[in-house]
């Protein structure tokens, strides 16, 4: 019977392990493909020729160097601002007591739950306001805030397992608040901060609705948002538009890969207190 049961165990992870690579094996295959007619003639056998040239196709049509230069900034500043606020306020939020905290956290986490598209006009209406319209910095901003709750959710339990002695001790020694935050408990939370931080740049990454909303011109114009222009009223050019895509998803898996230990640390922490 136990024999059984682990045969079954592996075929079902074999199963969700081919469901989830497949369709990038098929798309990074479908990118070296030779014209729109070998991808329709022969969608998922290998191609008669790879085509590299395509990748160099892609990188000229959309200008994807300008624009991935552009998510690298957007991207970057996204994650480093997000840190900076969501640390600090995690760090009040777990080590200090205060009346209403309970609340304060109850709120600032229940933004996890909030659709993202439900925030469309709100976003759009203060960036107007702000006359940020159409430019990188709105970009950061936005999603620097869209995912303030998850880093502060991640954060605050990672913070809360961190042993009040330590903090005390630095007390003791004369540490102020500040001290406390800067030279304690942040250098202890590298782990946490990784995770949260490649949260957020995985998002801030991969995001299209908000940068098509926010922004209109080449200037700002982000990675996702130079695919849909392989995308014409009469024909769509899918091989250069595939290799485009791969291209756009390597950073993310890359980022994934370097800090995977540590997001795993960073998403049990606090799990097991004793």
């Amino acid at each position: 019977m136990k024999t059984i049961l682990n045969i079954l165990k592996w075929i079902i992870l074999i199963f969700f392990i081919f469901v989830a690579l497949y369709p990038l094996i098929w798309l990074l295959l479908a990118s070296f493909k030779s014209s729109n007619l070998e991808l329709q003639q022969n969608s998922f056998g290998l191609p008669e020729k790879w085509m590299f040239i395509n990748y160099y196709n892609a990188m000229l049509k959309a200008k994807l160097t300008s624009l991935f230069f552009h998510s690298i900034i957007v991207a970057t500043f996204a994650v480093l601002l997000n840190l900076i606020v969501a640390s600090m306020t995690s760090f009040v939020i777990s080590r200090e007591n205060f009346k209403g905290k309970a609340i304060v956290f109850t709120v600032i986490v229940a933004g996890i739950l909030i659709p993202i598209i439900s925030f469309m006009v709100p976003y759009f209406s203060i960036i107007q306001k702000l006359k940020l319209y159409d430019s990188l910095l709105a970009l950061i901003l936005v999603y620097c805030t869209i995912n303030i709750p998850i880093s502060v959710f991640l954060l605050t339990s990672f913070m809360e397992s961190i042993p009040i002695e330590l903090e005390e001790a630095a007390t003791i020694d004369g540490a102020s608040f500040i001290q406390r935050f800067t030279k304690v408990i942040l250098p202890l939370s590298q782990t946490g901060l990784a995770t949260a931080g490649t949260f957020c740049f995985i998002y801030s990454w991969n995001e299209f609705i908000m940068a098509l909303l926010l922004t209109s011109s080449e200037s700002s114009r982000t990675l996702q948002l130079g695919i849909r222009f392989f995308t014409s009223q009469f024909v769509t050019d899918y091989t250069a538009m595939y290799a485009a895509i791969v291209i756009t998803i390597i950073p993310s898996i890359v980022v994934y890969f370097i800090f995977q230990n540590r997001i795993i640390s960073g998403l049990t922490a606090g799990a097991v207190k004793g």
